[in-house]
């Protein structure tokens, strides 16, 4: 049988159900096809955590900022639980203070707020272990949902409330003007959205090729407190994410921090690591992560970087007794200097790729970007 919409969304992930949503906003009939019968890659093997502050000033920073509204606005309706909200970013070293005091006088850093060290113990002092501390950094914009969750409830809600057809276990084979075949038979469309994730071979592997597109693999755990009552404030960063994250790494104070991490913490640097913790509503923390870049990343994952997430952890969290009660890998597309792309294969066809591991951050506000090109400002 063939079934007709007005858009075909290609991909389940969170970049995809972004697009459903924003379709679905402006009364069109969507269907979205997966070959999954759930979501089981990049989507749901990450913190859940929405960045805003920290990411690259300009496009990336206002999409930020707008997916963060619309998390706020669909949570609720889709019965997803905000599990923290904000950021402090704590600065072990001087170097990295200085980044901090320059990310604030941005336009970025404006409803942020700088902690001395004495202010950072004071407030922070039960869950921090720091013996050098430099002051921290205060975000109230993020928001962190616990992804494994929060993704299914994204698409049981548009499917039931919002009328989005899915078709799961739904290979798409091919994508021409108004028609993609796929192993459950064709599906058409007037317009149609392809968002493959971080697989770059199966629809349009040559204009993929011609992009550069590659794949970065990452390392994370899941950390159980000794302590049940251990709560962190909200998120938690550390310098190594200074030279990481382009809204600070971009600043010039970042070079002399890169230099002392460089001498410091070199094997660290070397495999891309930095932190981030977040905790859920079991108590545990998922904590993070490498990164590791090529066209195939090693499927093996590493102890010593493990070691490396966990000495960082440790050095800045007060957890004695903590036990790691799950590790896993995780991959995303990848272009360096450029966060996404977006092709247009035909007049009516585009094809989206979140390349800088941003897509719980970002994608909503891409989706919206998408819409407009496809149908106009609404």
């Amino acid at each position: 049988m063939t079934d007709r919409f007005d858009l075909i969304v290609v991909g389940a992930g969170i970049v995809g159900l972004a697009h459903a949503l924003a379709a679905a906003r402006r009364g069109l009939r969507v269907v979205v096809a997966d070959r999954d019968p759930e979501a089981s890659g990049a989507s749901v093997r990450n913190f859940g955590f929405v960045t805003v502050t920290g990411q690259q000033a300009g496009d990336t920073w206002r999409r930020a900022r707008r997916s963060r509204d619309v998390w706020l606005e669909a949570a609720p309706q889709a019965g997803i639980r905000i599990e923290q909200e904000g950021l402090v970013v704590v600065a072990r070293r001087p170097e990295a203070m200085a980044v901090l005091e320059a990310f604030r006088a941005t336009e970025m850093g404006a409803d942020c707020a700088l902690l001395s060290a004495e202010e950072t113990r004071r407030r922070y002092g039960d869950v921090l272990a720091p013996r050098t501390l430099a002051g921290s950094l205060v975000s109230p914009h993020e928001r962190r949902v616990e992804s494994r969750d929060a993704v299914p409830r994204l698409a049981r809600w548009l499917e039931e409330a919002k009328g989005v057809a899915f078709r799961r276990r739904c290979v798409v084979t091919a994508v021409e003007p108004g028609k993609a075949s796929t192993t459950q038979g064709p599906l058409m469309a007037e317009r149609i959205v392809v968002c493959p994730g971080d697989d770059l071979v199966s629809l349009f592997p040559d204009a993929i090729a011609a992009l550069g597109v590659g794949r970065c693999r990452l390392q994370m755990l899941k950390v159980m407190p000794a302590d049940p009552a251990f709560r962190l404030p909200a998120a938690i960063m550390s310098d190594q994410s200074l030279v990481r994250y382009l809204g600070y790494a971009e600043l010039p104070q970042a070079e002399a921090l890169r230099a002392r991490l460089a001498a410091e913490q070199p094997e660290a640097l070397a495999n891309g690591v930095h932190l981030i913790a977040v905790q859920g509503s079991d108590g545990g923390l998922v904590v993070g992560d490498s990164h590791h870049y090529g066209s195939s990343p090693s499927p093996f994952s590493s102890a010593a970087v493990d070691d490396l997430i966990l000495d960082e952890l440790h050095a800045v969290l007060r957890l004695p007794g903590a036990r790691v009660v799950e590790r896993w890998a995780g991959t995303y597309a990848s272009l360096p200097d450029r966060p996404m792309a977006r092709l247009s294969p035909a007049p009516d066809i585009r094809l989206v790729i979140v390349t800088s591991g941003t897509g719980a951050s970002t994608a909503f506000a891409i989706a919206e970007e998408t819409l407009d090109e496809l149908y106009g400002n609404a």
